[in-house]
């Protein structure tokens, strides 16, 4: 059995004296383990970094086996995240939602809006929309996909203001207005709508209000976890950033 793909490091651990077992996200072949021979050696530890982009060769005799990966360094991106704390907490966030997935199950879409993500961790303008985003692509990958394209209550898919708790829905302002105590305020940057530069903080905060409360009520809730406590931490820095 062989295979080649390119990925992104989520994570190593050491196997031996100087081997290392690779967790790497795929594009086309999923979240996937294997062994690196050598992989603790000085040229291989600083491609083996969480963050990497590599394209990774697999090799096994059977399908079911850990196998061997053969690893080569396409985006060194672990150098530049290092002394940025915002990218270090987002990394460990990512890697912790992609370990929900089960392994070695594609998921191509996803895997796109974790490239666009990870290339921009360290971008204080663009990664905390983008980590909302990513947690809404990460909902539907998981089957919880919110429906924000048109009003739960009319149909109407203009002047949207509102996400349902209960259907993950939108709702129009003027249908949520009379309910709007008990609705999540939906930022116009998750429907299309212009924000210049970047989204305001408000719209930041609602959106991953938003994500926290599904990804909480349908993901982590019935598996008995509690959110990982690095994106409270990649959220307050992503907050004071923007302030």
């Amino acid at each position: 059995m062989q295979w080649s793909d390119e990925g992104i490091v989520l994570g190593v651990r050491k196997h031996g004296e100087s081997s290392v077992i690779l967790e790497v996200m795929t594009r086309d072949h999923g979240r996937h383990l294997g062994l690196v021979q050598g992989g603790r050696s000085k040229a291989q530890r600083p491609v083996l970094q969480p963050g990497n982009g590599v394209q990774v060769t697999w090799r096994a005799r059977l399908d079911e086996h850990l196998g061997n990966f053969h690893v080569e360094g396409l985006d060194l991106r672990a150098a530049r995240f290092i002394p940025e704390p915002l990218a270090l907490y987002g990394l460990a966030t990512l890697s912790h939602f992609l370990r929900m997935l089960p392994e070695r199950d594609p998921h191509q879409d996803l895997y796109e809006a974790l490239a666009v993500l990870v290339d921009h961790l360290d971008d204080t303008d663009l990664a905390p929309a983008l980590f909302v985003r990513f947690e809404l692509a990460l909902l539907a990958d998981l089957g919880f996909g919110l429906d924000l394209g048109s009003c739960a209550a009319t149909g109407r898919t203009d002047d949207l203001a509102y996400v349902s708790p209960k259907s993950g829905r939108a709702v129009s302002s003027a249908a949520g207005e009379p309910y709007k105590d008990r609705l999540f305020r939906l930022p116009g940057f998750l429907i299309g709508r212009p924000t210049g530069n970047r989204p305001a903080l408000p719209d930041i905060q609602a959106g991953f209000a938003l994500t926290e409360f599904f990804l909480h009520q349908s993901v982590f809730e019935p598996r008995g976890q509690a959110m990982p406590a690095e994106r409270a931490r990649f959220i307050a820095l992503a907050m004071a950033d923007e302030g």
